[in-house]
């Protein structure tokens, strides 16, 4: 009896605190994005005048934007690990980010641990399914310049073209440094049997903790934000015609960093998860590697092979960590050396105040004008 009384509060514990969690949350939505939005549309005359203070500006709040979104979890314990190469330095340097996907946590995951990369966050752009846009966060993405893609065959050769289009007039014209996607197009659980029905036909490797990339995204954007070709890979000058918010011709791409995240007991976290909290405290893993741009083929054959071969290393990876419980070393070293990432709680803090009080500012401007008009 006195276990099923233990048992008993333990879940009304977890019910009271889902509960608590997912009013701060909501309030957190209802006072932030509408702030975030309004500020934006009140800012469109500097935009005219000078935009690059304004995609500045505008970039300084989708980082807070994506502070509230980490400190979620943060509260809840849910706290990140990072191995391998150090990604800091290229903070201010283009680079392309492939990420495997298992679950809509993955986002969360990056959102959290490039919060401490520098200007990264508030310079990025984000590839992500197309239904992100309905979601409450999806008109912040849309101010911001992300690009939502439509899964499916039937969509694929018209959504290239708009990719190509969007990256032309969006990527430089705000300042942007690094763009992330998934190539694996869509989650593990969904797209495992389906990869390896395909290996196992065309005599590819067999792979369990990640799926088979998908090209096209990939090549469009090398080919359109990339340096000048040079025999079949990318050089180091920048192809296109684009100039950035300064008047410099940009360099281009100069760096793919991949990313692995893997999960205590393969355990994929998603996005309720990282609202509600109702998962003990959990350390997420997230591996970097780094690539200089001129590594990377462009040809279609040439690129298939490179990106195949970056997910079966994932596939080793991942299956090296679920088996020990860390990444293995890099080549030469014979321990792997983690680094916990943090985030500052003043800040925190701090994000959270300006948006409460923006919130209530915005509500008193409107509340007045309600008044006067009725």
């Amino acid at each position: 009896m006195a276990q099923l009384l233990e048992g008993a509060r333990n879940l009304g514990w977890v019910l009271l605190n889902s509960f608590l969690r997912f009013i701060f949350v909501f309030i957190n939505n209802c006072v932030a994005i509408p702030s975030y939005c309004l500020y934006c549309i009140l800012l469109q005359p500097l935009r005219v005048m000078d935009s690059r203070t304004f995609w500045l500006i505008e970039g300084i709040m989708f980082k807070w934007m994506l502070a509230m979104v980490s400190q979620w979890g943060w509260v809840a314990g849910y706290t990140v690990m990072e191995w391998g190469d150090d990604v800091r330095p290229l903070s201010e340097e283009e680079a392309m980010v492939i990420v495997n996907h298992q679950a809509t946590g993955d986002v969360c995951t990056l959102m959290m641990c490039l919060q401490d990369k520098g200007t990264v966050v508030r310079k990025m752009m984000w590839l992500m399914d197309h239904v992100f846009k309905y979601t409450n966060f999806g008109l912040v993405s849309l101010i911001h310049g992300d690009f939502f893609i439509r899964q499916g065959k039937a969509y694929r050769d018209k959504q290239l073209i708009y990719l190509k289009d969007h990256l032309d007039r969006y990527y430089h014209s705000r300042d942007r440094k690094w763009i992330v996607l998934f190539p694996e197009g869509g989650f593990l659980r969904k797209r495992r049997e389906t990869s390896q029905a395909f290996a196992k036909k065309n005599s590819l490797p067999h792979l369990t903790h990640v799926t088979l990339p998908r090209l096209g995204a990939t090549q469009v954007i090398l080919k359109t934000l990339g340096p000048q070709q040079e025999n079949g890979c990318l050089g180091t000058e920048a192809s296109t015609v684009h100039r950035s918010q300064s008047g410099s011709k940009p360099k281009g791409l100069q760096w793919v960093v991949d990313v692995t995240i893997a999960y205590s007991k393969a355990r994929p976290m998603d996005i309720q998860t990282w609202i509600f909290g109702y998962r003990p405290p959990t350390v997420t893993h997230v591996h970097y590697r780094v690539y200089p741009i001129k590594e990377v083929p462009v040809e279609t054959k040439p690129l298939t092979d490179w990106l195949y071969q970056r997910f079966v290393e994932k596939e080793d990876l991942l299956a090296h960590f679920y088996e020990t419980g860390a990444f293995p070393p890099p080549k030469g070293q014979k321990e792997a050396v983690s680094r916990a990432m943090t985030l500052d709680p003043v800040q925190l803090c701090f994000i959270q105040f300006l948006a409460f009080a923006s919130g209530y500012l915005w509500y008193s401007v409107l509340q007045y004008f309600y008044c006067r008009l009725f």
